[in-house]
């Protein structure tokens, strides 16, 4: 299956939620709840020299921190308070950049990863949908999927396989897990989150099934797939947790038929939900009024997803 080039920016704006009637929803999505609160400290250390506090209270990690600007962009009457860190996680050749967003106030205490499509962790669409997944209680961390060499709309779509190919899928996955251990080491082993999530776009919902694949010691509560590409229908059948997974019902880099029979094979209670006359990458980086409805629909569907899969069930 060939690899996304999502190249139509657009900040997010405040719509309505589109018609009900424009999507196509496999099995039953959870409803709407109130927000669930819990006392959350030691974010970020104030001087960006020093070592970031672990964002468990009296437990140290060796990361490098320094404050991020976050988009001023998004209205959201629900939005708390978020702190942006930037993050160096691992050690030495191993080490890889992050982002890790968390909400300040009325955090819930549940960790989630999310891994990006092409542009990066740095790109503003990514940076903007994980503000706002903060903003809802939660703690966010985006890890660099390219070592500063992700893809740039300004490179000719010539280069693109080059590139691809560039990025070693082994080496890809090793960050990826290097990510994961940080996240079960802050959240899951030191007692504050029972579950993870994990949410991806493109490249990154690919990502998304192979990491809950590999997850042996059951770290992972849920998924979210956004259009997620080059998955590999044997490994999706290894997932044993349920998994969300948002596409356009004309995306033809993640083919509606191959992602229902993908959403089947994973774990119990999987859904798919497939956006009518949508394409590829609309959730977070919508082009037009409408793709911007629904992509404000995609992202309700999804909040109630982590609200139930990772609060209320655990």
């Amino acid at each position: 299956m060939a690899l996304s080039v999502c190249a139509a920016p657009l900040v997010w704006a405040s719509t309505s939620l589109s018609n009900s009637s424009s999507l196509f929803i496999t099995g039953k999505l959870p409803s709407p709840s109130s927000a669930f609160q819990l006392p959350f400290s030691n974010i970020c250390n104030l001087n960006p020299r020093r070592p970031l506090l672990s964002v468990i209270e009296g437990r140290t990690s060796r990361v490098a921190c320094s404050h991020v600007k976050v988009e001023d962009s998004i209205e959201d009457e629900a939005c708390e308070l978020v702190n942006g860190a930037e993050l160096s996680i691992g050690e030495g050749v191993d080490s890889i950049n992050a982002y890790f967003f968390t909400a300040v106030k009325n955090n819930n205490g549940t960790g989630i990863l999310l891994l990006s499509d092409i542009f990066g962790f740095e790109d503003t669409s990514t940076r903007d949908f994980a503000y706002r997944v903060a903003c809802n209680g939660y703690n966010v961390l985006v890890p660099d999927l390219f070592r500063g060499d992700s893809w740039e709309k300004e490179r000719p779509t010539a280069l693109f396989e080059q590139w691809i190919a560039s990025q070693k899928s082994e080496r890809v996955a090793k960050d990826i897990a290097t990510a994961v251990k940080w996240m079960e080491d802050e959240f899951v082993a030191a007692g504050v989150s029972k579950k993870l999530g994990i949410i991806g776009f493109c490249f990154g919902g690919g990502r998304v099934v192979e990491v809950l694949a590999e997850d042996l010691n059951g770290y992972f509560g849920i998924g979210i797939s956004f259009y997620g590409t080059r998955i590999d229908p044997s490994v999706a059948a290894k997932v044993k947790v349920p998994v969300l997974f948002i596409a356009g019902e004309n995306d033809p880099l993640c083919p509606v038929n191959a992602l229902r029979n993908i959403g089947e094979s994973t774990g119990a209670g999987s859904r798919v939900v497939i956006y009518k006359g949508r394409g590829h990458g609309f959730a977070h980086r919508p082009a037009s009024p409408e793709e911007d409805g629904d992509a404000e629909q995609a992202f309700e569907v999804m909040r109630n997803w982590l609200y139930s899969g990772l609060l209320v069930n655990n």
